[in-house]
């Protein structure tokens, strides 16, 4: 989503893309002066060559864009050998990642840049597939059989990119059970088992501690959101301000309660524990505070959620003190973001911004997270992410990788050439 108001401090119209499939001159020059960022990142010539051949086959009008395909119809493609290089040849990650967040800095950095983290799933057949089991895919919105990959993406006033990846594999993948089969997909030892907020906080840590983009917002769904350890790995990094997106029965109260220390014995040893003066003062949750909420205290705003055009929604801001087992936490924004209607729908957010802020600031961070699902669109439109056929672990990551490098490079065109599309053509021939 993106909002109509402009003129707040630090906010800004995240521009919108769209890809189509004119010639743009010099497109295969271009992308070879790309890919020679990362020629010290491989060993070998041929790698480096298969590196620009897969994303040359990405580019392509190809309906299926796995290793297959790309090899047959690429000139100069070797089906076994792409495989090869995907899956099992030594590519340095780490140097390519930080090489490519240097350029999308150059293209994209701002002070006022935003994090998000989110996840995207991938529907899979079968079950030989690194990660792999009956989970959550957001894509489809219901349970399938599908791998999930946390993202981060980046967004500021020029653009939008992801920028970090993680696969989520889940903990049966980590038992006994699943030994014949981590070792199939060439799982590392040192892989163990992280829950997506953690790979979240991972991701959050290294780009950090990096300090190649500057951001100064960070915005996530509640998953992430309602995790103690990802908002007190932010909240260790000052003037971040998250705006992360929080479950409707999530509890708080207005106005701080009085708590105390009470003594107990427990086995003969004298303990104390922290308990409410007050036990009538229980925590309230959102939903509930949201619906007693008059309409006085509403304000309407128009925000613009993608390519779907302004929708009008109602907003409303409370300074909360959370409920943590019952006894109060941080203090923190609670914004309430309902549809218009007799029935609404409600949203809730936490925000650790300053007391000062205003609704509008709010408004605005509502909606950035729509950055990454534009991401996630035309990364698997456009350029096949969701076409791979791997089942190892290295082979998912340098899949995805490619992706978003690729993706990554259209945004480049629009930026350097300052035209409204940034158009490309087939470079298979």
């Amino acid at each position: 989503m993106l909002p109509s108001i402009r003129s707040v401090e630090h906010t800004y119209e995240i521009p919108k893309f769209s890809i189509t499939t004119k010639d743009i001159d010099g497109f295969y020059s271009e992308l070879e002066g790309y890919h020679e960022v990362f020629a010290d990142c491989f060993h070998r010539s041929e790698s480096r060559g298969h590196f620009f051949k897969y994303m040359a086959g990405q580019f392509s009008e190809l309906e299926r864009k796995s290793i297959e395909p790309i090899a047959v119809n690429i000139k100069g493609g070797n089906v076994r050998a792409m495989q090869r290089f995907i899956s099992d040849a030594e590519w340095d990650e780490d140097k390519i990642s930080r090489k490519y967040r240097t350029l999308v800095n150059d293209d994209m950095g701002d002070p006022n840049g935003i994090l998000i983290f989110d996840e995207s799933g991938f529907v899979k057949k079968g079950s030989d597939s690194i990660g792999v089991a009956r989970q959550y895919c957001g894509t489809i919105g219901k349970v399938d059989n599908c791998q999930v990959g946390v993202f981060a993406a980046y967004a500021s006033p020029q653009g939008y990119a992801l920028i970090d990846k993680r696969l989520f594999i889940p903990e049966k993948w980590f038992t006994k059970d699943y030994a014949a089969k981590r070792e199939k997909c060439a799982l590392p030892e040192n892989i163990k088992f992280k829950t997506k907020p953690q790979l979240a906080v991972e991701m959050f840590t290294a780009i950090r501690d990096e300090g190649i983009l500057p951001f100064k917002y960070i915005a996530t769904d509640s998953l992430y959101g309602s995790s103690p350890e990802f908002i007190n790995a932010v909240d260790r990094l000052p003037g971040v301000t998250y705006f992360v997106s929080m479950a409707s029965d999530t509890r708080c109260w207005l106005k701080r309660p009085v708590v105390r220390e009470k003594t107990y014995k427990y086995k003969g040893t004298v303990k104390t524990r922290r308990i409410l003066e007050d036990t009538s003062k229980t925590p309230i949750a959102f939903i509930d505070l949201a619906k007693s909420i008059n309409d006085f205290f509403w304000y309407r705003r128009k925000v613009s959620e993608g390519t779907k055009g302004p929708i009008m929604y109602e907003f409303t801001k409370r300074r909360v003190v959370l409920s943590k087992d019952g006894l109060p936490e941080k203090e923190v924004w609670l914004v309430i973001k309902r549809t218009l209607g007799p029935k609404p729908e409600y949203s809730f957010f936490i925000s650790n911004a300053p007391v000062s802020t205003r609704l509008a600031k709010f408004v605005w961070l509502s909606g950035v997270r729509w950055a990454i699902e534009q991401c996630f669109e035309e990364t698997k439109t456009e350029l096949g992410m969701d076409h791979y056929e791997v089942r190892k672990y290295s082979g998912w990551n340098h899949h995805i990788l490619t992706c978003m490098l690729g993706h990554f490079f259209l945004w480049h065109l629009k930026i350097r050439l300052g035209e409204k599309n940034a158009v490309y053509y087939s470079v298979a021939a």
